[in-house]
C-alpha cells in the first residue's frame, strides 16, 4: 500500500513520497512611514509626522507539496524512524464531508498527541481552505494518514503490530462511551456527517478477533439528531484518554524544551 499522506509530530521528520500540508511562514511585520509633515490651514507650524506602525500579519496561509527526501535540511529524514508508530490512542475518520470538522479534530489530535486516519472517499479535496483554515497552524503538529477506502485502511490496521482493537461510535452503539473501558492500542472510529459508519465498518468493528464493539454518547434526542463530529471526537478522545490517565501526554524530559518550542502559537480563542 502506498500511503498518500503522513503528518508527523516533529515537522522536521517527513519521509519520501508523503504529502504535506505545512504553513508558510509568517510575513514580518511591514513598517510603514509618512513620507513629510502635515501642515494645518490655520498657517500653523506643521504637525510632526506620525511615528510609523506595524502592520499586523495575517494568519498562517498553507501550501501542499509532495515531501522528498532530499529536500529535507541537515538530512532530517534520516529520523523518521524516531517518529514513533505505535501510539496509545487513533483516531479514524470514515468519509469525512465537510472539512471544518475534520480541521478542528486534527487540532484536537494534536492537542492530545493522538494520530489522524481520513478513509477515503473523503468529502473535500485536502488543499481545502476550510481544512486548512480549522487546523491552523497545527497541521505540521498531527499524524496524519490517508487511506483510500475502508478495505485500504483494514490492510493497514493488520499489518500494526500490539494489541489493537476498533471500536465504533455510532448512535446505535451498545455502550455507553463513559462506562465503557478502554485500553491501549485502540483505534476511535467515527462515520461520516451525513450517513454515519458504513455496515462493513460497523460489521469489522464488531468482530471478536479486530473489534471492541460499539459505542454511543448519550444524548436527549427530541431537538438534535446528532452530535457535531467534532465535538464527538472530543468527548471521545478524552474519556479514553483520562482513563488511560494521559498517558499520551507525557513527553520524556528530553523533548519537553523542543515541544515547547514547537507548540508555541496563537490560539484563535485566544
Amino acid at each position: 500500500m502506498d500511503p498518500i499522506g503522513l503528518r508527523a509530530l516533529n515537522p522536521r521528520c517527513y519521509p519520501a513520497g508523503y504529502l504535506l500540508i505545512r504553513p508558510r511562514p509568517r510575513p514580518r511585520p511591514r513598517t510603514i512611514r509618512r513620507s513629510c509633515a502635515v501642515s494645518d490651514t490655520a498657517g500653523n507650524k506643521p504637525s510632526p509626522a506620525p511615528k510609523p506602525y506595524h502592520a499586523s500579519p495575517s494568519s498562517a496561509s498553507f501550501s501542499v507539496g509532495e515531501g522528498v527526501s532530499n529536500s529535507f535540511p541537515n538530512g532530517s529524514s534520516s529520523s523518521v524512524g524516531g517518529v514513533p508508530s505505535a501510539k496509545l490512542l487513533q483516531v479514524v475518520l470514515v468519509s469525512p464531508q465537510i472539512p471544518g470538522n475534520t480541521g478542528s479534530i486534527a487540532r484536537t489530535c494534536a492537542a492530545s498527541a493522538v494520530g489522524l486516519h481520513l478513509v477515503g472517499p473523503l468529502g473535500y479535496k485536502i488543499e481545502d481552505s476550510k481544512l486548512k483554515r480549522a487546523g491552523l497552524d497545527y497541521w505540521p503538529y498531527v499524524v496524519v494518514k490517508i487511506h483510500s477506502s475502508w478495505g485500504e485502511f483494514m490492510e493497514y490496521f493488520k499489518q500494526q503490530d500490539g494489541d489493537k482493537r476498533l471500536l465504533a461510535f455510532t448512535k446505535r452503539g451498545l455502550s455507553i462511551h463513559s462506562d465503557f473501558s478502554y485500553r491501549r492500542g485502540d483505534w476511535l472510529v467515527f462515520g461520516s456527517e451525513t450517513h454515519g459508519l458504513p455496515p462493513e465498518a460497523l460489521e469489522d468493528c464488531r468482530r471478536e478477533e479486530l473489534g471492541g464493539g460499539t459505542i454511543r454518547i448519550p444524548m436527549v434526542e427530541t431537538y438534535v439528531r446528532c452530535l457535531n463530529l467534532s465535538v464527538s471526537v472530543g468527548i471521545a478522545l478524552y474519556e479514553a484518554a483520562r482513563q488511560l490517565n494521559y498517558e499520551q501526554l507525557r513527553l520524556p524530559p528530553q523533548a519537553e524544551a523542543e515541544c515547547q518550542r514547537l507548540f508555541l502559537s496563537e490560539d484563535i480563542y485566544g
